[in-house]
């Protein structure tokens, strides 16, 4: 048998990740459980750090997103309108000399559970046929185990929006185009889990499911519909809107966030999906890639990168189906369409209702709705125009935690080799993280441990600093090796209390030393515009 393949760069993140208590594996001392990882400490205030900001920036920044946080177990019904009882499952492959279990699409690309970076050799044996293998974990509700208790983790955080989509725009007083947010736990039973924290079994999404109005909508009250220019951001949202700009609008937001938190563009990478690739309901899909050390290499040697995120056209696909199902109308009422409506040419108005009539009917007939019932329903749909009413589409960004961690923790990671003065050299890590999102924002230290005086000055620097971010401090050892620390930690700022701090030269009293992870510059600041300096690189 051939020997693993290493990832050298990958087995030395992984080893950071344990040893600085980023990530550590669910269950360790027992064997571990694959698929499943903790964070640690460094790990969680991370995580933290990058859920807040996503929802700062989604909801808090904005006046038209509301957040919502659902419940992991919903009704199975959810998932029956949704296509997932019956679709959502991956082609997996047994082998049968081995017994192994594999995806059919990653054959050759089987992560080792115990050495996440390196990859498993496969087996000679023969294969079976790829068969369907839902992705669904399964449990029940209830004190028995049976056929009509039978409930879901969970596979994603969207339908839970959908399914309250009513509720929450008339509780947050929204109008469309509006959006609803949401952070949580999700869950898949995924065949082969791999690369680390990449997919996983049990992970994080934030998700936003912006609700717009139909493109025959937006002409019938706009005159016409905007459409793409140029690439790049569109600028502010337009009343004239059409699904195209709104979907390159949140392709280009969610580029800039990622621009915000240290991932500058050029670690990203694009995919528009080909038709064949789309979902049946999707108009289009634009999947935001970052360039992991496991990312695969073209010919040309370009790495193409892997999913940190998809933007998706959805149509009204989703709401439809709970209407569908449920028997609750998910159509809005909208004065300024009726309005506008009756104000239309009559060969305007047939025009539109003849689009959206087709839009419906295709749906519905794709959904599986008999012809005839699927032309009375679409006419039905197309005739609630006239009196003001639709059903919105949706455009939906949809982030993994977990991956946008790990491509974090990969794009700070930083070899740096250090030479003494003797010649000695030696090679130490340093995690550049950007300030918004570094676990500790700042390591708080007095130049000696033995004197009192400093100890007591720095802890006072501590404790005025803990109210507003998550600070470190350390007296242990050298104040080289203390920066080491923190510089392996992430941490960008490293605050010194040293004997001018407390007056040794005058003018510099109750000033403190500031130390630069990334440079090793330093400067002194006074103590009194520590907090603000520190809160102003942080935002």
């Amino acid at each position: 048998m051939a020997d693993p393949k290493e990832n050298v760069l990958m087995e030395k993140i992984v080893s950071l990740c344990k040893r600085r208590g980023f990530v550590f594996q669910s269950s360790e001392i027992y064997g571990g459980i694959n698929g499943f990882w903790d964070y640690g400490p460094l790990g969680a205030e991370l995580k933290r750090n990058v859920k807040e900001l996503w929802w700062n920036t989604m909801t808090r920044m904005r006046e038209d997103v509301a957040g919502l946080e659902a419940t992991i177990i919903m009704s199975p019904k959810i998932w029956e309108a949704s296509g997932h009882v019956a679709t959502f499952s991956d082609p997996m492959i047994d082998c049968k000399t081995c017994k192994g279990r594999f995806r059919a699409d990653q054959i050759n690309d089987i992560s080792c559970p115990q050495k996440p970076s390196k990859m498993v050799s496969e087996c000679a044996g023969e294969k079976t046929a790829p068969r369907p293998f839902n992705l669904m974990l399964q449990t029940y509700v209830g004190p028995i185990q049976s056929e009509e208790n039978i409930a879901y983790l969970r596979p994603e955080t969207a339908q839970a929006i959908f399914a309250q989509f009513k509720n929450v725009l008339e509780t947050s007083r929204q109008k469309v185009p509006f959006g609803i947010a949401q952070v949580g736990k999700a869950f898949r039973n995924e065949v082969t889990p791999r690369n680390f924290t990449f997919r996983s079994r049990e992970f994080e999404q934030m998700e936003l499911e912006f609700f717009i109005k139909p493109d025959e909508v937006v002409e019938a009250i706009s005159g016409s519909v905007a459409t793409p220019a140029a690439a790049g951001h569109p600028g502010e949202p337009q009343p004239n809107w059409g699904w195209q700009l709104w979907h390159q609008y949140w392709v280009e937001e969610r580029v800039r966030f990622y621009e915000g938190i240290g991932l500058d563009r050029s670690t990203l990478g694009f995919h528009i999906q080909t038709p064949e690739e789309l979902a049946h309901y999707a108009r289009a899909t634009t999947d935001i890639l970052f360039k992991f050390p496991f990312s695969k290499v073209d010919e040309q040697g370009n790495v193409k990168g892997d999913e940190l995120e998809g933007i998706a056209a959805r149509s009204d696909f989703d709401l439809s189906q709970h209407e569908r199902f449920s028997g609750k109308t998910m159509g809005i009422f909208d004065e300024e369409l009726r309005t506008a409506w009756g104000k239309l040419p009559k060969e305007k108005q047939d025009d539109l209702w003849r689009r959206y009539y087709q839009a419906r009917k295709n749906y519905l007939e794709k959904s599986g709705v008999k012809p005839e019932d699927a032309e009375k329903d679409a006419t039905e749909d197309a005739n609630g125009l006239a009196k003001g009413q639709y059903i919105p589409h949706v455009i939906e960004p949809s982030a993994g935690v977990d991956r946008l961690i790990l491509a974090l923790i990969a794009n700070a990671f930083t070899e740096v080799t250090d030479t003494d003065d003797k010649g000695k050299s030696e090679t130490r890590v340093v995690m550049k993280f950007h300030p918004r999102v570094a676990p500790v924002k700042a390591g708080v230290m007095p130049l000696l441990k033995n004197k009192p005086e400093l100890v007591k000055k720095a802890l006072a620097v501590r404790d005025l600093l803990r109210p507003w971010m998550n600070v470190y401090y350390d007296d242990a050892g050298s104040i080289g090796r203390r920066y080491a620390r923190q510089d392996e930690a992430g941490t960008p700022y490293c605050v010194t209390v040293d004997f001018e701090t407390l007056g040794e030269k005058p003018e510099l009293l109750d000033t403190v030393t500031i130390r630069h992870r990334d440079d090793g510059k330093q400067e002194r600041l006074a103590i009194g515009e520590l907090r603000d300096w520190l809160l102003a690189r942080g935002r």
